[in-house]
């Protein structure tokens, strides 16, 4: 008899129900449990609201292979919307435009997760393409960060922000969007067939976290190789050759010319002296909002207590995240939780010598004992002005502050929340110790950052202490600050073709070029670029 395939969706299981899937689908579709031959989640979340006193519940879409007519299964069940024959489609193959002698190869500049697909996608489609990142492999990057980390001694080109896999590489892993595109999936397989965790595929919030991030973009970068690809660290774009509106060529460490008509620029949002070259080469880009804030800090455990209550804590349950938004009554500017890192740490982030920017980070297994998000305020060019790069000013104005402020050797300005509520600063009485390093000097946040945004999040705080009883504990420290959570401005392209306005051959993709806001969307404006490429004609 044909396998058929009926799909569940919102099917709650307690969490602490251990009973086997196959028996839970059975149940729900009222079968006998030898009628069900397979079942593969599509989705699992968790619903930790708790109503009436209920535990916390895992919350299933599963695809359900049965032994018998799927009709037959249905006619019971007809009224039910959470029960369907699972239709599937296939997608149309891609008619790509093939790899000819006399073409030269394409260029792919930065490594990060709109660089690495875009790589990936032509080297599958036979385009061999060069890969130039500024920054070092995964191996040595890791070795540069640890010792900024330990000593303070910053590589200015292989650090957070630059090196193979991008800022993402050394973050939480998310692989979270709020985008929807066909793609999505496209980039989850080519991660699981990496290395990455194969729940990725179905778990609500995915994450791979930076330990396992590290080997993952490895394999990404071998696979390219093998497809006919190169990858080439510590190679960055420092110029390029435009002629009558066509790339001809791009300059690496202000030395080498390597001919080309296609470049993928994938920069990442911290290529501030990229930007710089690409507005003096003509682009047209333009100033876009973003946003800046601090880091904030509590114990795991109070936020696993904060979120399923007595059920926290158990082996079963995943830890803890958050999402906090706040709208300021009188001035309309929002503050919000930004890349919430559950079980991780307050990382230096900065790319750039005399300057100080954090961000958050933890491994796979979240297991630090200490949550840490961003907690942001909405900024634009009503703020800091229209020029294209006067957001990218603003940030490196109030780095170097941060720097100033916290001594000139790196560590990073903190403040208690009690103190900043307060209107004082000094105070060492922390909720949990500060995990940035090198080290954190108690100061008034105050100087460092713009009064709009700091009255925002006096505002904010309490408010989220609301929402979260505790949140805003008096000991709970802050550090700042973080500047980086987008790309203050956009390179502008042709929404039909991807191309750069007024520049043919040249593909602005990802953060950088502003037009994603995480590994996924990164990832996914790479893929499209490429396709968009490959599909041209």
């Amino acid at each position: 008899m044909k396998v058929q395939v009926i799909r569940i969706k919102n099917l709650q299981v307690a969490f602490d129900d251990e009973r086997p899937l196959r028996t839970l689908a059975a149940k729900r579709l009222q079968l006998p449990p030898q009628a069900v031959a397979e079942v593969v989640i599509v989705r699992k979340a968790v619903d930790a609201r708790r109503y009436h006193g209920a535990p916390v519940q895992f919350v299933y879409m599963l695809d359900v292979s049965v032994n018998m007519p799927e009709k037959k299964v249905l006619q019971k069940l007809r009224k039910d919307k959470n029960v369907e024959i699972l239709v599937q489609k296939k997608a149309a193959p891609l008619n790509f435009r093939a790899h000819t002698n006399h073409d030269l190869r394409p260029v792919v500049v930065g490594f990060g997760p709109a660089g690495m697909f875009a790589a990936l996608t032509l080297a599958k489609a036979g385009w061999n393409p060069l890969v130039l990142e500024r920054g070092g492999d995964v191996d040595s990057r890791k070795a540069a960060i640890e010792c900024f980390w330990q000593t303070g001694t910053l590589d200015e080109r292989s650090n957070v922000q630059f090196g193979e896999g991008g800022a993402g590489t050394f973050s939480d892993g998310k692989l979270t969007t709020r985008i929807s595109d066909g793609h999505i999936q496209d980039v989850l397989e080519a991660f699981i067939a990496a290395g990455a965790p194969e729940e990725i595929r179905y778990l609500h919030k995915p994450h791979i976290g930076t330990d396992l991030l590290q080997g993952v973009v490895k394999n990404i970068r071998k696979e390219i190789i093998r497809l006919g690809g190169e990858v080439r660290f510590n190679a960055q774009v420092t110029d390029m050759e435009i002629e009558q509106d066509q790339v001809q060529a791009v300059i690496v460490n202000a030395e080498e010319r390597i001919a080309c008509q296609q470049v993928f620029m994938g920069i990442g949002h911290s290529a501030r002296d990229t930007y710089r070259m690409l507005l003096a080469k003509g682009l047209k880009m333009e100033a876009k909002p973003f946003a800046i804030g601090v880091r904030i800090e509590h114990p795991q455990e109070f936020i696993d207590r904060a979120q399923y209550g007595e059920d926290a804590g158990h082996p079963r349950l995943p830890v803890a995240d958050y999402a906090l938004t706040y709208k300021d009554p009188v001035t309309g500017r929002g503050a919000y939780s930004f890349c919430m890192c559950p079980g991780g740490q307050v990382v230096a982030a900065t790319s750039l010598k005399e300057q100080v920017c954090t961000n958050g980070m933890s491994n796979y297994k979240r297991d630090s004992g200490i949550a840490n998000s961003a907690l942001l305020v909405q900024v634009g060019p009503e703020d800091f002005g229209q020029e294209v790069l006067a957001g990218m000013n603003l940030q490196d104005k109030l780095e170097k502050l941060a720097f100033d402020l916290g001594g000139r050797n790196y560590h990073a300005p903190v403040q208690t929340v009690g103190d900043f509520l307060g209107g004082t600063f000094g105070s060492t009485q922390f909720l949990t110790t500060p995990t940035y390093q090198p080290g954190v000097k108690a100061v008034d946040l105050h100087k460092c950052l713009p009064d709009f945004l700091t009255r925002t999040l006096e505002g904010a705080l309490p408010h989220f202490d609301h929402k979260i009883k505790g949140f805003a504990d008096k000991g709970a420290v802050m550090t700042g600050v973080e500047a980086r959570s987008s790309a203050p401005c956009r390179i502008c392209r042709s929404r039909e073709t991807m191309l750069a306005e007024g520049i043919n051959g040249l593909y602005p993709m990802g953060e950088g070029a502003g037009y994603a806001g995480g590994i996924m969307s990164a990832a996914v404006d790479g893929m499209k670029a490429a396709y968009m490429f490959l599909t041209e004609r």
